[in-house]
């Protein structure tokens, strides 16, 4: 599903240049749960921007999903996050005075779907939110508000969720409970990348690679962890 060869991503710091990725070469599959891990400064997050669609490398191939990416113009790479991409943010985003039912529909009200009520609906039926419809972010948990942003990320029916530090913001109890949740959909066949800095989180995953200096450390498969933290 996506393949990175030879990608590396510089930034121009006054008169000098910083180099983020220095060559990262990988493929991951669809279905597959892969964590990026690394320290600050590794990489991860310019990776995951790549991966997102929402930056390009300066040089290397991306091709996500038989679409090479490496050269869109920014109308273009909107488009295929549009098309293939749901993002999940450890702020959440959401628009405290909309109910959650318009919140997770706004995606589909951007790409005017006549259907975008009952999609939404649906979605968020399909994350245990159905009697929470017309409830505000303020009125729900923290565990719920992160399954709404999960299922705004969901309502486009996209090929990839991308999740950074998703729990972040959650308490331990709450963030094991999103995991296990993020485990349910890959289970169904979502395929999910997610940059965090947690190796309790990152446990949960299928795959973890390590990130440092702009290279990967390592690449690991594992046995997911799905037991309560302390446990």
């Amino acid at each position: 599903m996506i393949t990175l060869t030879d990608i590396t991503k510089s930034y121009k710091m006054g008169p000098n240049t910083f180099q983020a990725l220095k060559g990262i070469t990988l493929t991951i599959e669809e279905g597959e749960f892969v964590a990026i891990m690394g320290p600050s400064g590794s990489g991860k997050s310019t990776l995951m921007h790549i991966i997102g669609a929402l930056d390009i490398p300066t040089t290397g191939k991306y091709v996500l999903d038989g679409e090479p990416v490496e050269k869109l113009t920014d109308d273009e790479l909107a488009d295929i996050r549009n098309r293939k991409i749901g993002f999940v943010f450890q702020s959440f985003n959401l628009l405290p005075r909309m109910s959650i039912l318009k919140n997770v529909a706004l995606p589909l009200a951007y790409a005017d779907d006549p259907d975008r009520i009952e999609k939404a609906k649906k979605v968020l039926e399909q994350v245990g939110l159905g009697s929470k419809l017309q409830n505000k972010s303020n009125e729900i948990s923290g565990g719920q508000v992160q399954r709404v942003a999960v299922a705004r990320a969901l309502v486009t029916n996209p090929r990839l969720l991308l999740a950074d530090e998703p729990t972040g913001n959650l308490d331990t109890k709450t963030g094991d409970e999103i995991m296990h949740f993020f485990a349910e959909l890959n289970n169904k066949g979502n395929t999910i990348i997610m940059v965090t800095h947690e190796p309790e989180i990152a446990a949960h995953a299928k795959r973890v690679i390590t990130l440092r200096d702009g290279l990967i450390h390592s690449d690991v498969r594992q046995k997911p962890h799905h037991e309560p933290y302390g446990q």
